[in-house]
Protein backbone atom coordinates (compact mmCIF):
# COMPACT_ATOMS: atom_id res chain seq x y z
CA UNK A 1 0.00 0.00 0.00
CA UNK A 2 1.19 3.77 -1.18
CA UNK A 3 0.00 6.82 0.09
CA UNK A 4 -0.73 7.94 -3.34
CA UNK A 5 -3.22 5.06 -3.88
CA UNK A 6 -5.40 5.93 -0.89
CA UNK A 7 -8.68 6.32 -1.76
CA UNK A 8 -11.99 7.00 0.41
CA UNK A 9 -14.13 3.68 0.93
CA UNK A 10 -17.03 3.15 -1.58
CA UNK A 11 -20.18 5.14 -0.77
CA UNK A 12 -18.15 7.49 1.45
CA UNK A 13 -17.68 10.31 -0.97
CA UNK A 14 -21.23 11.37 -2.60
CA UNK A 15 -21.34 13.90 -5.30
CA UNK A 16 -23.62 17.30 -4.10
CA UNK A 17 -26.90 17.55 -5.11
CA UNK A 18 -28.03 20.25 -7.09
CA UNK A 19 -32.05 20.71 -7.17
CA UNK A 20 -34.09 22.79 -9.22
CA UNK A 21 -32.31 21.99 -12.50
CA UNK A 22 -35.20 20.10 -13.86
CA UNK A 23 -37.92 17.08 -13.63
CA UNK A 24 -34.90 14.51 -15.10
CA UNK A 25 -33.10 15.27 -11.93
CA UNK A 26 -35.91 14.33 -9.48
CA UNK A 27 -35.41 16.75 -7.27
CA UNK A 28 -36.25 19.90 -10.18
CA UNK A 29 -39.81 21.79 -9.46
CA UNK A 30 -40.10 21.91 -5.91
CA UNK A 31 -36.44 21.44 -5.37
CA UNK A 32 -37.63 18.49 -2.53
CA UNK A 33 -39.38 21.71 -0.27
CA UNK A 34 -42.46 20.22 -0.75
CA UNK A 35 -46.21 22.24 -1.58
CA UNK A 36 -46.27 25.88 -0.13
CA UNK A 37 -45.67 26.31 3.88
CA UNK A 38 -43.67 27.62 6.08
CA UNK A 39 -40.56 25.30 5.12
CA UNK A 40 -40.90 26.02 1.27
CA UNK A 41 -40.31 29.61 1.46
CA UNK A 42 -37.03 31.42 1.33
CA UNK A 43 -35.94 32.60 4.87
CA UNK A 44 -38.87 30.00 6.40
CA UNK A 45 -37.73 29.40 10.01
CA UNK A 46 -38.62 27.88 13.11
CA UNK A 47 -36.80 28.26 16.94
CA UNK A 48 -35.30 25.40 18.37
CA UNK A 49 -37.91 23.32 20.38
CA UNK A 50 -40.86 25.00 18.40
CA UNK A 51 -43.47 22.39 18.12
CA UNK A 52 -46.10 24.42 16.39
CA UNK A 53 -47.90 26.25 19.24
CA UNK A 54 -47.89 23.57 21.64
CA UNK A 55 -46.34 24.06 24.90
CA UNK A 56 -42.66 22.65 24.22
CA UNK A 57 -41.26 19.79 25.85
CA UNK A 58 -38.39 21.87 27.57
CA UNK A 59 -40.97 24.42 28.97
CA UNK A 60 -43.94 21.66 29.94
CA UNK A 61 -41.40 19.66 32.06
CA UNK A 62 -40.07 20.86 35.72
CA UNK A 63 -36.56 22.30 36.26
CA UNK A 64 -34.27 19.49 38.43
CA UNK A 65 -30.54 19.88 39.70
CA UNK A 66 -28.21 22.75 40.51
CA UNK A 67 -24.63 23.03 39.60
CA UNK A 68 -22.89 24.90 42.38
CA UNK A 69 -20.24 27.17 41.05
CA UNK A 70 -18.37 27.12 44.32
CA UNK A 71 -17.82 23.41 44.07
CA UNK A 72 -14.93 24.10 41.56
CA UNK A 73 -13.44 27.05 44.77
CA UNK A 74 -13.43 23.96 47.41
CA UNK A 75 -11.69 20.72 47.78
CA UNK A 76 -11.40 17.64 49.91
CA UNK A 77 -8.27 16.37 51.29
CA UNK A 78 -8.05 12.51 52.83
CA UNK A 79 -5.43 11.85 55.57
CA UNK A 80 -3.64 9.83 53.73
CA UNK A 81 -3.08 12.41 51.16
CA UNK A 82 -1.01 13.84 54.20
CA UNK A 83 0.73 11.52 55.20
CA UNK A 84 2.52 11.37 51.44
CA UNK A 85 3.04 15.44 51.92
CA UNK A 86 6.75 16.18 52.46
CA UNK A 87 6.03 19.55 54.26
CA UNK A 88 5.65 19.51 58.28
CA UNK A 89 3.40 22.25 58.18
CA UNK A 90 0.75 21.70 56.01
CA UNK A 91 -1.36 24.90 54.56
CA UNK A 92 -3.30 25.95 51.32
CA UNK A 93 -0.11 27.16 49.69
CA UNK A 94 1.54 23.99 50.28
CA UNK A 95 -1.32 21.80 49.48
CA UNK A 96 -1.20 23.19 46.13
CA UNK A 97 2.90 22.91 45.59
CA UNK A 98 2.36 19.48 46.21
CA UNK A 99 -0.58 19.08 43.08
CA UNK A 100 -3.39 17.75 46.33
CA UNK A 101 -5.52 20.67 45.07
CA UNK A 102 -5.76 22.44 42.23
CA UNK A 103 -4.35 25.61 41.67
CA UNK A 104 -7.72 27.69 41.75
CA UNK A 105 -9.21 26.22 45.19
CA UNK A 106 -9.74 28.90 47.43
CA UNK A 107 -11.00 26.85 50.32
CA UNK A 108 -9.85 22.84 51.35
CA UNK A 109 -11.31 20.49 54.39
CA UNK A 110 -9.28 17.77 55.70
CA UNK A 111 -11.52 14.50 55.79
CA UNK A 112 -10.82 11.28 58.13
CA UNK A 113 -9.86 8.81 54.91
CA UNK A 114 -7.29 7.23 55.20
CA UNK A 115 -4.40 6.63 57.87
CA UNK A 116 -1.69 9.19 59.27
CA UNK A 117 0.91 8.51 61.65
CA UNK A 118 3.25 11.34 61.26
CA UNK A 119 2.82 15.04 62.88
CA UNK A 120 1.58 17.11 60.99
CA UNK A 121 0.43 21.25 61.79
CA UNK A 122 -2.62 22.32 60.01
CA UNK A 123 -2.72 26.17 59.51
CA UNK A 124 -5.41 27.98 57.65
CA UNK A 125 -7.29 24.38 56.42
CA UNK A 126 -10.38 23.39 57.51
CA UNK A 127 -10.94 20.12 59.53
CA UNK A 128 -13.93 17.48 60.25
CA UNK A 129 -13.83 16.63 63.96
CA UNK A 130 -13.01 13.20 62.65
CA UNK A 131 -10.06 14.19 60.62
CA UNK A 132 -8.79 16.89 63.60
CA UNK A 133 -8.62 13.76 66.15
CA UNK A 134 -7.16 11.81 64.20
CA UNK A 135 -4.49 14.22 63.58
CA UNK A 136 -4.10 15.52 67.32
CA UNK A 137 -3.57 11.26 68.00
CA UNK A 138 -0.65 11.32 65.75
CA UNK A 139 0.94 14.18 67.64
CA UNK A 140 -0.25 17.19 65.47
CA UNK A 141 -2.03 20.49 65.69
CA UNK A 142 -4.55 21.71 64.12
CA UNK A 143 -4.65 25.23 64.02
CA UNK A 144 -8.02 27.57 63.58
CA UNK A 145 -7.94 30.39 61.52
Amino acid sequence: MKLNTIKPAQGAKTAKVRVGRGIGSGLGKTAGRGHKGQHARKGGYHKLGFEGGQMPIQRRLPKRGFKSALKALSAEVRLSELQGMKAETIDLASLKAEGIVAPQVQTAKVIKSGELVRKVVLKGVLATKGAAEAITAAGGVVEAE
